[in-house]
């Protein structure tokens, strides 16, 4: 059974940073491109950044470029999002997914 499981999300400042992780079980990760997707309050989907299998091709939504950072690590089939220079329209639920598996994403609060 194909499991990916977000963590790292909570509440910060403006300015503050996060890590996002979200562990893959079930499939081999490694031969799959990931990306990370947010649902913002009230708002639809929106796509933040993807990843190819290899991990050395990134790409990001404009909204993030710059201040958001999409890695994996293939041995322990993690991928990560590192995120600073966080600002409040970054409050969302962020989920991981492979294009046809999601998990059930993680809280990320961005307040003074």
């Amino acid at each position: 059974e194909v499991q990916l499981v977000e963590s790292g999300g909570g509440s910060v400042q403006p300015g503050g940073s996060l890590r996002l992780s979200c562990a893959a079980f079930g499939f081999t990760f490694g031969g799959y491109s990931m990306a990370w997707v947010r649902q913002r309050p009230g708002k639809e989907l929106e796509w933040v950044s993807g990843i190819n299998s290899g991990g050395r091709t990134a790409i990001y939504a404009d909204s993030v470029k710059g201040r958001f950072t999409i890695s994996r690590d293939n041995v322990n089939e993690i991928l990560y999002l590192q995120m600073n220079s966080l600002k409040v329209e970054d409050t969302a639920v962020y989920y991981c997914t492979d294009g046809g598996d999601w998990g059930r994403g993680t809280q990320v609060i961005v307040s003074s």
